[in-house]
């Protein structure tokens, strides 16, 4: 064997049709129960009641969500030398969509699992990748680049290096993705597509501005670029980056996907446990102003202050960096802001722990494996990053973005499914490549994301409200990564800073 080295509802009848000598598969739902997020997020949804906090704290600032936005902005505080602020996290572990976990075998992602290399211009994401040692001197650290092979895609019954299909494309096809990448390499040079979002959006022509109003697939249709395995590529990674379709997602976010990175790096940079590398290694230093299991249910004016209610302790804070989800504000502060107009993505990932490899022809196991029309977008292998010579078991992690029809449908759905019905989901997937792969697993633990990520729809980018949250006055500013519409590391990070460099103002105005 070679060195393994990742990346509706169905008839209720096929439950219970595995043959009888099928291993017995173990797991359950993460992070479900009374006291955490999903059932937690609901009672704010449903207007419970909640107890009376027993205690009062003063502290000048709070910074609400303990996701890389959050984290982001206590980084930002803490290395100006600001350190009366804490960090209210409701869930027992930070980290948001970068939460990892760990088993006998390997450390895995929940969710987010590389950063891109940043290039020149990302000066706040290579300014916090120096800090962790990933880089130094310009050199990147070859440790915790991703290893070869990378990538590859399961076409036409074998494996094929890379994710863009290369197996069976007419002259056609390939003549479609050479025009789709000129198109890409004109948006590029315009410099109107850049990470962080808002250094290209003054660079933004009318032209750009309107592909805003209409969706990736009429942008798609009206460059005749029709190819079915070109539409297959851009579709997937729509889904990938945004949970949403060509059909359905703003031309302006799918054609960003690919005008806002160069063409070629040395990346992405990943870790078994994903990003949870990032923020374990951010939460060595900022720790000690995190506060888990603290979940919000309010926040008020009150004079010149504002209270920040938990069931255990209301905060008096002169100033709220709200980095939780944007759409939440209208829920929990009063009075309620205007809702939030953008949508978002359910997403299910679920960590399977397999005793040993399936059996593998061809290709050498890649850290990403994708399978061409499936409506996952394949697995990654976490114990990729390892150095050891002989892996007898590993552990994937499988992703799907329930990306067709409405936010709220696709929720219904992820709710309601049992988790032997989601087994059964992830399994069938993956026998398409792998026919015996119910022989090596022993478990599958799965997360239910009710609220992935925001799904840039047309018209979001220019909305005239997610523009207004993002200029930041007075005491009580926005910071998650939802304020650019793309649910990217870099965007929450610099939501984060851009938010706590406001807030340090306001302070340092108010004596505070």
């Amino acid at each position: 064997m070679s060195r393994p080295s990742r990346r509706q509802f169905a008839s209720a009848a096929l439950l219970g049709l595995a043959p009888k000598s099928e291993p017995r598969i173990a797991g359950g739902f993460v992070f479900e129960g009374p006291d955490q997020g999903l059932d937690q997020g609901h009672r704010i949804r449903d207007k419970a009641r909640f107890a009376t906090p027993r205690r009062r704290e003063r502290i000048p600032v709070v910074i609400a969500g303990g996701g890389v936005a959050g984290l982001s902005a206590a980084w930002r505080l803490d290395k100006r030398g600001f350190r009366d602020f804490v960090v209210l996290e409701m869930e027992a572990q930070a980290g948001g969509n970068a939460r990892s976990g760990q088993n006998e075998i390997t450390a895995y992602p929940w969710a987010a699992h590389y950063l891109p290399v940043p290039d020149k211009h990302e000066a706040l994401v290579r300014e916090l990748c120096e800090e962790l040692g990933l880089l130094q001197d310009g050199v990147w650290n070859e440790r915790w680049l991703c290893h070869s092979p990378q990538e590859r895609l399961f076409l036409h019954g074998r494996w094929q290096e890379g994710v863009e299909p290369a197996i069976g494309l007419t002259r056609k096809d390939t003549a479609q993705f050479r025009q789709f990448e000129e198109r890409i390499q004109e948006l590029r040079a315009t410099a109107a597509f850049r990470i962080p979002m808002e250094e290209g959006l003054a660079k933004a022509t009318p032209a750009v501005r309107a592909l805003d109003t209409i969706t990736m697939g009429d942008w798609m249709d009206r460059e005749a670029l029709i190819s079915p395995y070109l539409r297959w590529f851009v579709d997937y990674s729509t889904r990938d980056d945004y949970g949403t379709h060509v059909s359905d997602i703003s031309a302006w976010a799918g054609l960003h996907y690919f005008a806002s990175r160069e063409p070629e790096d040395k990346g992405p940079l990943t870790w078994p446990e994903g990003n949870g590398w990032i923020v374990k290694k951010l939460l060595v230093k900022l720790g000690r102003y995190m506060r888990t299991k603290s979940m919000i249910y309010q926040v008020r004016r009150e004079g010149q202050r504002w209270l920040v209610f938990t069931e255990n302790t209301i905060y008096e804070a002169d100033a709220v960096i709200f980095a939780a989800p944007t759409w939440l504000a209208s829920w929990i502060v009063d009075p309620a802001p205007p809702r939030w107009p953008i949508v978002t993505a359910p997403w299910i990932t679920a960590n399977l722990t397999l005793h040993r490899w399936p059996e593998n022809k061809g290709l050498e196991y890649a850290w990403d494996n994708v399978i061409y029309n499936s409506t996952s977008l394949g697995y990654v292998v976490a114990t990729h990053q390892n150095v050891a010579m002989y892996q007898p078991q590993t552990v994937w992690t499988w992703y799907m973005a329930l990306a067709d029809g409405s936010g709220a449908d696709q929720r219904r759905l992820l709710l309601g499914g049992d988790w032997n019905y989601w087994k059964e989901r992830i399994l069938a997937d993956l026998e398409k490549a792998h026919p015996d792969i119910r022989q090596c697993v022993d478990r599958i633990d799965i997360f239910r994301i009710g609220h992935a990520m925001p799904r840039p729809l047309p018209g979001a980018i220019f909305n005239p409200e997610r523009i207004h949250r993002t200029k930041h006055t007075g005491t009580l500013v926005y910071a998650n990564c939802d304020l650019s519409s793309l649910s990217l590391f870099e965007e929450a990070q610099y939501r984060g800073v851009s938010a706590a460099d406001h807030i340090l103002k306001v302070v340092s105005r108010s004596g505070a």
